[in-house]
Parts: C-alpha cells; structure tokens; sequence
C-alpha cells in the first residue's frame, strides 16, 4: 500500500484516502508522503479525518464499522452533534484505539 500510495503521489495525486487499514500502516505512509492523507478508519497518525454523517448523526442503520463514534450522544441536536465530532478530532479524542484496525 505504501508502494501505490508513493505512484499515486508521483502521477501528481493531490491527496491519498485511506480506508480500514491498520493505525500504524495509517502513519506510516502519513508519514512518508508530502500530500495530505485523509483517513476514514485508519487512525489517528494520519492528516484528517473524515466520518460519514449518517455514521456521526448515529442514524446508519445495520452494522457499523469498527471506526464509528456516536456523535449524537450526549448532544442535544444534530449540530452539536458535528460540533462535538470537529472538536473530537481537533483534539486527538477522536479516533480513539478502540475506533482503528490494530
């Protein structure tokens, strides 16, 4: 993943997603790339996050993937519940051990 993450750069990628892979592998290529790499259950070793509004508003119906926080707990309205998630991740809060892949 690293490899194609370096070509995707090198072809003039302004920006690499990841998804569901292990925090550390998140890191690593956060790390050794110069575009911004957005996770979205790749941990918290990567440059931003991104979480599906259904998932924050806790309204995604069926399973949900490991990396899911609730957001709307605790909030009084869906606003604060996207407050509350800004926050989470501006702090480092959020994601969390328990919210990546080992």
């Amino acid at each position: 993943m690293l490899n194609d993450a370096k070509a995707l750069q090198a072809v003039g990628a302004d920006i690499v997603l990841l998804e569901c892979v292990p925090n550390d592998l998140g890191a690593r290529i956060a790390k050794e790339l110069h575009v911004p790499v957005i996770g979205i259950g790749a941990g918290p070793g990567v440059d931003g996050q991104i979480l599906v509004l259904y998932d924050i508003l806790d309204i995604t119906t069926g399973r949900k993937p490991r990396f899911v926080r609730n957001f709307m707990e605790g909030a009084a309205n869906n606003q604060e519940a996207l407050q509350r998630y800004v926050a989470a991740v501006k702090s480092g809060e959020y994601p969390a051990p328990q919210h990546g892949f080992g």
